[in-house]
């Protein structure tokens, strides 16, 4: 990964939206919901205040508007603060 979040903050890659529902229907790209899951793919050092309790490869929970979308080798990804994360798998 050619990005090293700074700090606290942790670089995530969404899991795909749903495409379609358990019975079946197919859901349209505008009624898709955002995201709240996803692998972790960079992790900062922490801070001396904050140690990281997450880790490369992690799967983990966030808030439905936390982080900043940015687009990386044409892959969007969300880099946020490790305080965003709600849980890991």
């Amino acid at each position: 990964m050619a990005l090293q979040p700074l700090s606290d903050r942790v670089l995530v890659k969404p899991a795909p939206a749903e495409q379609k529902t358990a019975s079946g229907i197919i859901i349209p790209d505008s009624a898709k919901e955002k995201p709240l899951k996803g692998e972790v793919v960079a992790a900062g050092p922490g801070t001396k205040d904050e140690i990281m309790q997450v880790q490369v490869g992690d799967v983990v929970l966030y808030g439905k508007y936390a982080g900043t979308e940015i687009e990386l080798d044409g892959e969007k990804l969300l880099i946020m603060r490790q305080s965003d994360i709600l849980a890991k798998f």
